[in-house]
């Protein structure tokens, strides 16, 4: 690579970009018009913007990027867009054939490249000849790193009466690939109706993360006092509050760096509190152990509270050696994420052992499972460190070509 590649780029991150929305949206998916949802977009990337109100009259000096107003972007293919000039984006239509939707062009073809967009043919596009054509998939691939999954990247029209059809496809793009059992397979349902009433109220997701960690606070000191049940309804409102508050961000657009922290902190934190309060409980509830029980359930808080940090430990170890999680190394690894000793298997396991009748029970069923799961991925975590030493190469089995 040239020694000057790097100042370019730079140079070309520090001009901003001239961008022009054609059209607006007949139906506005979440409550927002999709300038604003671009605007939205557009303000986290790293390159400058600027919105023009008005069509280009020819040539302009800075690099020009052109959408429709009338389809949604996932916010991948914008960022994707961002970063790539020289093209235009086709999309199918509802009529099957492919529809140029947006571009990105250098100044010289800004017209050009507004009228092909605003035809919505790709005829005027016939004479760009420097200018290719992509689709999504070309532009962005498949794999989608922060949200663990390989899944076709969305471009989707805004047809009058299909509101509630690009919600639920936006909505099934923001969910995790990758994740608990509890989350992937009994909270879709459920979350995006609640997603929904949320983007309809207006409420915000740092609204929807407080609420959670009400429920946090209430499930600890449930479980502290051995009101169990009552414990567990509110720590199942916190998990699907937990789900809600990240979609609601993803599908508004509305995420932030203090509400990530705040997000990820409790979901970091919270854990082993509630074990510690489950023993508590536990031992204090009239009749609950007696003799030997009470010493292995000192054991087991042991076991759940160090094995949740040494877990975590690996798992950030990992990402710190081989650039990504090791939920997504290989599928073995992707389908042992769905099962592995975290907050919502475990809330299972203790659901369990309540069921039973027993509230010791379901917490011994925790450590033995959170020892199984804890050498498994220490196991994975050296294998991975050992292939490293034989030269060969770690990556994600999602990163890899179909």
């Amino acid at each position: 690579m040239r020694a000057d590649s790097a100042d370019v780029r730079e140079a070309r991150a520090a001009t901003p970009i001239d961008v022009y929305v054609i059209g607006d949206d007949p139906v506005r998916p979440w409550n927002i018009c999709q300038q604003e949802r671009l605007r939205r977009i557009l303000a986290k990337a790293d390159v400058p913007v600027r919105f023009q109100p008005d069509a280009p009259d020819g040539a302009t000096e800075r690099n020009v990027i052109v959408n429709r107003g009338d389809w949604v972007f996932e916010e991948r293919v914008v960022r994707a867009l961002v970063h790539r000039d020289g093209v235009i984006l086709t999309a199918r239509g509802a009529e099957g054939r492919e529809v140029p939707v947006a571009a990105h062009v250098p100044g010289a073809l800004a017209r050009a490249a507004y009228d092909c967009v605003a035809a919505g043919d790709l005829g005027p596009c016939s004479g760009l000849t420097e200018i290719s054509c992509v689709d999504p998939e070309t532009l962005c691939g498949y794999y989608n790193d922060a949200l663990r999954k390989r899944a076709a990247p969305y471009v989707l029209p805004l047809v009058p009466g299909r509101r509630e059809a690009v919600e639920e496809r936006m909505f099934a793009a923001s969910y995790k690939g990758v994740t608990d059992v509890v989350t992937k397979y009994l909270w879709p349902w459920p979350a995006l109706r609640a997603t929904r009433l949320a983007a309809r109220l207006g409420l915000t997701p740092n609204m929807v993360t407080t609420a959670s960690f009400v429920m946090v606070l209430v499930a600890t000191y449930a479980f502290w006092t051995g009101a169990f049940w009552w414990g567990l309804a509110a720590a199942y409102v916190m998990v699907f509050l937990d789900t809600v508050d990240g979609k609601l961000a993803r599908v508004t657009v509305t995420s932030s760096r203090w509400g990530n922290v705040f997000d990820h902190g409790i979901d970091l934190i919270h854990p082993p509190f509630w074990y510690w309060a489950w023993w508590a409980g536990t031992v204090a509830t009239a009749g609950a152990v007696s003799g030997s029980m009470a010493a292995w359930l000192d054991i087991a808080l042991a076991i759940n509270v160090i094995g949740y940090v040494v877990g975590r430990l690996i798992e950030g170890l990992f990402i710190r050696l081989f650039g990504f999680e090791m939920h997504v190394w290989q599928p073995i690894d992707s389908k042992m994420r769905e099962i592995t000793a975290r907050r919502n298997p475990n809330l299972l396991l203790l659901t369990a052992g309540l069921l039973a009748g027993d509230p010791a029970t379901g917490f011994l069923a925790v450590a033995v499972w959170t020892v199984v799961c804890t050498l498994f991925h220490a196991v994975r975590l050296v294998q991975a460190i050992a292939l490293r030493a034989g030269r060969k190469e770690i990556e994600s089995w999602m990163a890899q070509p179909a």
